[in-house]
């Protein structure tokens, strides 16, 4: 019996070993075959790390590589409760963070003192938002207290709060361009401007490197790497000066503030080129503080968001597809006052107008019964619907920045085609749109794309990307580029009764519009007492380095208009400008030239009107240009005059003179022009169709003239010239 229950137990025993034996088998089987690769991942996460390579993000320069954006240090505080509480230092610690940081002191306290749902406490907790990514200053003033804690706790013990350091996105001049730049967010992610649209080339690519430790962290000696470079992002090299942009801003707040407009938009280009070299509205914001500005209205870009009736600094448009058709007589008159197209009455700003003036006074007036009569009446609506195409409205100019609208352009009746003669009605426009359309008229007729960025440049392998200024079409010619300069200049420098007179700049030639449109209502007609008032213009005319075009929404006066109140804005910004890229001044200053004549014993010449001599008897128009003390050059062979420049109509500053052309352009010989300035060199070039290269600045020192068949090139090299005459004649 005692045998036959220790067999059944022996038996018992074997059989419950032999089970778990099977299931041990079964449970080595399962871990070295079926969860292997899923174990062996696990235990590579014990004995293994990885550690993330951050990539620099490119850095944003100016034209003159002063630095827009770049990476910079940064720290973020954070704070261990557990620590704090075992030192009883919650609420002093939480005070002066709070005052340091400027976060709510409750905020502060309920961090120092976070615990877990177990009720221990937290063993660290960042301080956000107020304490993410701080700069340097903030950081020295919390280091500052942390010494201070330790010299009470003990040296170098644990006070409770840790600098972890990091990088931002840093802008060093605030403000400055930001709806240009744009921003990245704290967590690095590009969000509006330049960075946004450019993200791809500045973010780069952020690498890794991958080894074995042990179980304190420490790299084993014979561990392997797996290392995967990071790829800094690619630099830009912007167009912007900082210097004119500094003006733009700065002549912007002033007149922001002053009329508490919604918005004020500048921006200024070379218009040969199209570099934009300044772009601001108002209201901004500062990048570095983002998170401060609580109107999302202060990061609108209106420069390439906002679409405006522009009013008549639009009659430059049609200004020049009219001279460019042979339809702008300026000496022909016309009835002003009002027109009626299709029974509806348009007229000019000044009830009844100013009687019968001619289509120059005009134009300097801002009559919009001569542009519809240039525009509706002449140029008809195909003609005029395809000048406004090419000179790219109704369409993106192609800014590189996201959100830029197309604008309007619906000529689909009289009204609308008569209308927008004169920028209103079915016409409307970005600021963009506006600088490159006048731009085309201000560089010799060739529209161009905006340019932004002039260089893109990798640090990693050191190239250079540069980017091309980009020409879409030839709209106008030269010719008509030249003349329509000569008719806006008179908008400015006519001291009476031109509209633009207060963008005059002593000394340099400068053309220009102004406008002042009535804001449209939603459901249709216009706002009684609301307007958009501009000015748009360039110099020097005879060779234009600059174009500003100011555009004030809404200033809280409604009677200023685009020359009182847009017209000062221009003149601040071209006025600095221009002095601060060393351009001179076409003529000395009226002040000095008195100071000069009155030396000499001679009364000074004032201004003249240029006289019709055309189809006159070389030997009849050289009497009368004598006889009204005009200096002329003739050109030529030939004894009757076929063209003349500057045209009949056209004032004529002192020391400027008239050429006559007695000939076929294709039969004159090219004179010696040594000792001419640029601008006789492009007027005589111009009105000849010769073709020509200029190198250097200044006058003309030596000229090369080479011919294939009849088409005639010159090359012109120009140096300063000390004692040369500020406009000497080709000789």
């Amino acid at each position: 019996m005692m045998i036959k229950r220790i067999r059944i137990r022996t038996m018992f025993i074997g059989g419950c070993i032999t089970i778990l034996f099977f299931i041990l088998l079964v449970r080595i089987f399962w871990v070295q075959v079926v969860d292997a690769s899923f174990l062996t991942e696990k235990a590579k996460e014990t004995w293994s790390t990885t550690v993330k390579l951050d990539a620099v993000r490119g850095t944003i320069f100016d034209r003159n590589m002063n630095t827009l954006a770049v990476d910079a240090p940064a720290y973020t505080v954070a704070v261990n409760p557990k620590r704090i509480h075992d030192l009883k230092l919650e609420e002093p610690i939480a005070a002066k963070l709070s005052e340091i940081l400027n976060k709510p002191l409750p905020e502060v306290l309920a961090l120092v003192t976070a615990k877990k749902k177990d009720g221990t406490y937290y063993d660290q907790r960042e301080v956000r938002e107020e304490g993410w990514k701080i700069d340097q200053d903030l950081a020295d003033m919390i280091n500052t207290y942390i010494d201070e804690l330790r010299d009470k706790v003990g040296k170098n013990a644990d006070v409770g709060i840790y600098m972890m350091k990091e990088t931002k996105r840093f802008y060093p001049n605030d403000s400055l361009a930001s709806h240009l730049l744009g921003y990245t967010d704290k967590q690095g992610k590009a969000v509006t401007g330049l960075e946004a649209f450019f993200d791809k080339d500045l973010a780069g690519t952020d690498g890794s490197i991958s080894y074995d430790q042990d179980r304190k962290g420490y790299k084993l000696p014979s561990a392997d790497e797996i290392y995967k470079p990071e790829k800094d992002g690619k630099n830009l090299v912007l167009t912007l000066d900082q210097n004119i942009q500094h003006f733009t801003e700065e002549a912007l707040k002033e007149v922001y503030n002053k009329y508490q407009p919604i918005s004020a938009t500048a921006i200024v280009a070379d218009p040969s080129t199209m570099d934009i070299l300044a772009t601001a509205s108002m209201p901004n914001y500062n990048p570095n503080k983002y998170w401060e500005t609580k109107n999302q209205k202060n990061f609108y870009d209106h420069s390439i968001k906002s679409v405006y009736e522009p009013g008549s600094t639009f009659k430059i448009i049609t200004l020049a597809a009219a001279v460019q058709e042979g339809l702008f007589n300026p000496n022909e008159t016309y009835k002003s006052g009002t027109i009626k197209v299709g029974g509806w009455p348009i007229r000019d700003h000044k009830r009844g107008g100013w009687g019968e003036i001619t289509f120059l006074e005009g134009l300097k007036r801002s009559s919009n019964v001569a542009f519809v009569k240039l525009g509706y009446e002449r140029l008809q609506k195909d003609r005029l619907e395809k000048y406004l195409e090419d000179f790219g409205f109704g369409q993106k100019t192609g800014m590189p920045l996201f959100g830029e609208q197309a604008g309007l352009l619906r000529l689909d009746s009289n009204a609308a085609v008569a209308t927008a003669s004169f920028g209103q009605g079915s016409v409307a426009v970005t600021p963009i749109q506006q600088v490159a359309g006048v731009a085309a008229v201000a560089n010799g007729g060739k529209l161009m794309a905006p340019r932004l960025v002039k260089e893109i440049i990798d640090p990693t392998t050191n190239t250079t990307t540069k980017i091309e200024p980009t020409m879409v079409r030839q709209v106008i010619s030269p010719e008509t580029s030249r003349k329509v300069g000569e008719y806006l200049e008179q908008v400015v420098s006519d001291q009476k009764i031109g509209t633009g007179k207060s963008a005059y700049i002593e000394g340099y030639r400068i053309a220009g519009k102004t406008g002042t449109a009535q804001k449209p209502k939603k459901g249709g007609g216009y706002e009684a007492n609301k307007y958009v008032v501009s000015f748009i213009g360039y110099a020097p005319v005879e060779d234009p380095k600059l174009l500003v075009y100011v555009i004030i929404d809404e200033p809280n006066d409604q009677y200023v208009g685009g020359g009182s109140a847009a017209g000062p804005v221009f003149k601040s910004i071209m006025s600095q400008s221009l002095r601060y890229l060393g351009i001179e001044p076409s003529s000395k200053p009226k002040q000095e030239t008195e100071d000069e004549t009155k030396s000499e014993g001679k009364a000074a010449k004032p201004v003249v009107i240029v006289p019709d001599v055309l189809k006159l008897k070389s030997s009849e128009a050289k009497e009368k240009l004598t006889n009204q003390g005009i200096t002329f050059d003739t050109i030529g062979k030939g004894s009757t005059i076929v063209r003349q420049v500057p045209d009949a109509g056209t004032p004529l500053a002192q020391g400027n003179r008239v050429y006559l052309i007695t000939e076929d352009p294709k039969n004159i010989t090219m004179p010696d022009m040594k000792g001419s300035s640029l601008r006789d060199v492009l007027e005589f070039c111009s009105l000849l169709d010769i073709s020509y290269t200029i190198t250097g600045e200044g006058y003309v020192v030596s000229q090369e003239t080479t011919k294939d068949g009849d088409n005639m090139h010159v090359n012109f090299k120009l140096e300063p010239m000390k004692g040369a005459p500020s406009d000497p004649p080709p000789k």
